[in-house]
């Protein structure tokens, strides 16, 4: 008897998609690489990034943008979000921004850094990790890309939002932080808020892939917000360019389906399909002695 074999897989790992071994191929070959970060926005906008080819998509969990949540629940959605992304998007290297909670233990950091790993992500970003914490991750196996240079996220509240490494002192601790962040496991990271030369420097040093944030330096690549990217920002942020207005774009789709609703051209007679008259008859009935 011939029984037919499925396709079952024995590993979470994908050719297809972008890992960090194929971002550091990148660097090695001098390949610029993209990244993105659809904040608010959501899937649909990594499916375009992917369709053109960015490399990474950076994104916190949905529910952890408006705030206000129970740790529970954020590590609930966080786990929707990666699969929901992932739906949408095959190729694309998934970095996700861990809730800074999941790695104040090194037990929660690999179970909650590996169940999101099974979901779809390909890297954790771990903001202001400890050398420590990274490399126990690391001998467990679970993938980081990380970040240097200004802090970005809750933490802003102990130490500022503001550029940094403007003296040599603090540039070559910059440096350092990047160079034990590589030595202790990360497979690349990304820059912010540094001088140019500083950032252009500290990607040439460091073995792994350095993309910049707010710097300027074309480093192993950039990031950039969809925020800014689609002109969404009350302030657009010195680093950013706007290549399309997005909000204008979708009020004059939406205003003119809310024109056509209200004058009735919409919907028209090809937009349905009717019913068979004979059935139509015996319907008309039906409701009539109800």
């Amino acid at each position: 008897m011939e029984v037919e074999k499925q396709n079952i897989k024995m590993s979470t790992a994908s050719k297809s998609r972008k890992s960090l071994a194929v971002l550091q191929k990148m660097k090695d070959n001098g390949e610029k690489i993209v990244q993105m970060c659809p904040a608010e926005l959501g899937p649909v906008f990594g499916l375009a990034a992917e369709m053109v080819g960015c490399d990474i998509l950076r994104t916190p969990s949905l529910l952890s943008l408006r705030g206000g949540n129970s740790l529970e629940e954020e590590l609930t959605c966080s786990s929707l979000t990666i699969k929901k992304y992932r739906e949408y998007t095959k190729v694309i290297h998934i970095n996700y921004y861990m809730p800074t909670a999941c790695y104040a233990d090194k037990s929660l950091a690999v179970r909650w850094g590996a169940n999101w790993v099974f979901y779809g992500a390909d890297s954790m970003l771990p903001m202001g990790i400890t050398n420590d914490m990274l490399k126990f991750m690391s001998d467990n196996y679970v993938p980081t890309y990380g970040h240097i240079g200004a802090i970005s996220g809750w933490q802003t509240n102990a130490t500022g939002y503001k550029r940094v490494g403007k003296t040599a002192e603090d540039a070559f601790r910059i440096f350092k932080w990047g160079y034990e962040y590589q030595e202790n496991g990360m497979g690349g990271m990304t820059i912010e808020l540094t001088p140019m030369e500083v950032s252009q420097a500290i990607a040439e040093k460091l073995r792994v892939p350095v993309v910049s944030i707010a710097g300027g330096a074309p480093c192993d690549g950039s990031e950039m917000v969809d925020m800014d990217t689609f002109g969404m920002m009350p302030k657009p942020a010195s680093h950013s360019v706007t290549y399309a207005e997005l909000l204008p774009f979708l009020c004059e789709a939406y205003m003119g389906w809310l024109t056509d609703v209200k004058t009735g051209e919409y919907p028209k007679d090809n937009h349905g399909y009717h019913m068979d008259p004979e059935e139509l008859e015996k319907f008309k009935d039906m409701m009539e002695k109800f």
